[in-house]
């Protein structure tokens, strides 16, 4: 198994998922930059938290472009896993490979913040390593564009083919508007694609995947492709 990090000019979270997938887990990693193509010797593609450059025109609008998104789409399109977190999940929108957008957040401030997250399902490879659905975990999250937004037929869509995976919710699991930190519609903090091999998450679940640093909620992510590969194997 080998996961691969694109790495972006402004890229600031290609490390942390590095520094998780190789450091913590001990799973070969390769920093993927930008302008590269070619991405067939890898199983997982991970598009990263942070910046990217032409943001100040739309999160991802530009980094859509970079020539390595291609390899992305082509990648997904044989069933293999692509990660997109934070900005790379509005990246992964942008390229058409997740529906809907990110937008400004609903108080149009930054936020920058730990939150109740509740994962929706755990029959699927990147929440199997949870327990139970409906189980509540606490991620980071930092973004000013996180609020995710989609017309009602697609929303609809979305909950007809259960690919919300995670939503904001309050300590007790709850859904309602006040546990809804950026105004994402219906709460939704992650989506998949409809094979389910495509994941688009705000919340930053590398920043919560080592005890050093206070959580470990975050690291199922990341073991449930590891117990997945593994069985493959």
């Amino acid at each position: 198994m080998k996961f691969g990090v694109i790495v972006f000019p402004g890229s600031n979270c290609d490390r942390d998922i590095a520094t998780v997938t190789q450091g913590l887990l001990n799973i070969p990693t390769r920093m993927v930059w930008h302008q590269d193509t070619d991405i067939s010797d890898l199983d997982v593609v991970v598009v990263p938290g942070g910046f990217s450059y032409g943001d100040y025109l739309r999160c991802g609008a530009i980094a859509q472009f970079s020539p390595v998104m291609n390899s992305v789409i082509e990648h997904a399109q044989q069933g293999k896993y692509v990660l997109g977190i934070c900005n790379g999940f509005q990246v992964l929108t942008e390229v058409g490979l997740l529906p809907g957008a990110l937008i400004r957040n609903r108080g149009l401030h930054f936020i920058c913040d730990r939150v109740p997250v509740r994962v929706e399902r755990n029959d699927l490879v990147w929440t199997q390593d949870y327990h139970n659905p409906q189980q509540i975990i606490t991620l980071p999250i930092a973004h000013g564009e996180g609020c995710y937004y989609a017309d009602r037929d697609t929303l609809q869509a979305l909950e007809d083919n259960n690919q919300v995976l995670f939503r904001y919710c309050d300590q007790w699991g709850e859904i309602n508007p006040d546990s809804n930190p950026n105004g994402s519609a219906d709460n939704i903090a992650g989506i998949i694609n409809q094979q389910g091999n495509v994941l688009g998450m705000m919340p930053h679940p590398e920043r919560a995947s080592d005890q050093a640093i206070g959580s470990t909620d975050g690291l199922g992510v990341f073991q449930g492709l590891l117990s997945k590969m593994a069985i493959a194997q």
